[in-house]
């Protein structure tokens, strides 16, 4: 087996469109395993159209090595040797990749509470690619286990699961709104992003045809206004410090949102969730990526959708 450059992590379930992403780019793998997509070295410089990492990508090994061991314990003794803190993600042989696991340094896991400072030590990955062969990487792009972020979660407060979203981009930009900004939130019903906003202490108007929750409504620092996402007039609402959309809508329309703000001049920071319907709209995608200063992100609470961020080069 080839020893590839670096090693694409795609996210569960979504194999199928980072491996369409990567034949646009023209950088297919030198092979494809499970979750695993190993890359040769024209992935190592983006150029041109592309000048970033794929998006459909949940973690990357960045300087991945195929290693030979005779035994569990060999192959512990030859990870600890490479560095102390590894993710392990499953192919097959579960059973003797927990073993080698056990062997390994303890990682806590213990879910991650929002806000708190996001670890800096190295996370490495590996893998068992047969008996007797590891896939392994010191180096990765993410500080946290396979690029998965898992939160103690709040099961009382917010009023959907897809305040998440809102807290895996703040946790992974380490930028967010502080108290006293003004936000808004465009297609906010039921008001789980607008719940986030509040807690932090900012001042929201939440925008949706549908009715807010009755809970996040009656937060102190939210107002509700009953209107489309997409008939708000940027020129009459703004200046405004955080623009939030978690609309669903084809990701064509939410371009065209997204330019009407930003040639407006009215907002400093955006937060957007691009939601494919159907097929993956990689030309919407690519797009918006192109917005200078602008950055796409799976999380791992999206699921057939991307985060695109743009924040003022100020507070970055």
């Amino acid at each position: 087996m080839e020893t590839p450059s670096r090693v694409y992590i795609a996210p569960e379930g979504y194999e199928d469109i980072l491996a369409e992403e990567l034949a646009l780019r023209g950088t297919p793998p030198l092979w494809r395993r499970g979750r695993l997509f190993g890359m040769g070295a024209a992935a190592d410089t983006p150029s041109g159209t592309f000048s970033s990492d794929p998006v459909w990508v949940q973690n990357i090994w960045r300087a991945p090595r195929f290693i030979p061991v005779t035994s569990i314990a060999h192959a512990a003794k030859e990870l600890k040797a490479m560095g102390r803190n590894w993710a392990f993600l499953p192919l097959e042989l579960h059973r003797r990749a927990a073993l080698i696991t056990e062997k390994l340094p303890h990682r806590s896991a213990k879910p991650f509470v929002f806000g708190s400072p996001v670890p800096t030590a190295p996370m490495g990955g590996w893998t068992l690619w047969d008996n007797n062969l590891i896939l392994a990487s010191p180096d990765t792009s993410s500080p946290f286990a396979n690029g998965e972020v898992h939160f103690d979660e709040d099961k009382e407060g917010p009023p959907s699961r897809a305040y998440l979203k809102l807290w895996e981009c703040f946790t992974l930009t380490r930028h967010m709104p502080k108290a006293g900004e003004h936000c808004i939130d465009l297609g906010s019903c039921p008001g789980g992003w607008t719940w986030v906003l509040a807690q932090l202490g900012a001042t929201v108007l939440s925008m949706d045809k549908a009715p807010l929750d009755p809970a996040v409504e009656a937060m102190p620092t939210v107002s509700y206004r009953k209107e489309s996402a997409f008939a708000a007039d940027p020129k009459l609402l703004g200046p405004v410090d955080w623009l939030f959309s978690d609309v669903i809508c084809y990701p064509a329309r939410l371009v065209t949102m997204i330019r009407r703000w930003l040639d407006a001049g009215v907002c400093r920071n955006f937060v957007c969730t691009i939601k494919f319907q159907g097929e993956t709209d990689h030309a919407a995608t690519a797009e918006l990526a192109s917005i200078p200063g602008s950055r796409i992100l799976h999380l791992s609470h999206n699921k057939h959708e991307l985060t695109w961020v743009l924040l003022d080069s100020a507070d970055r």
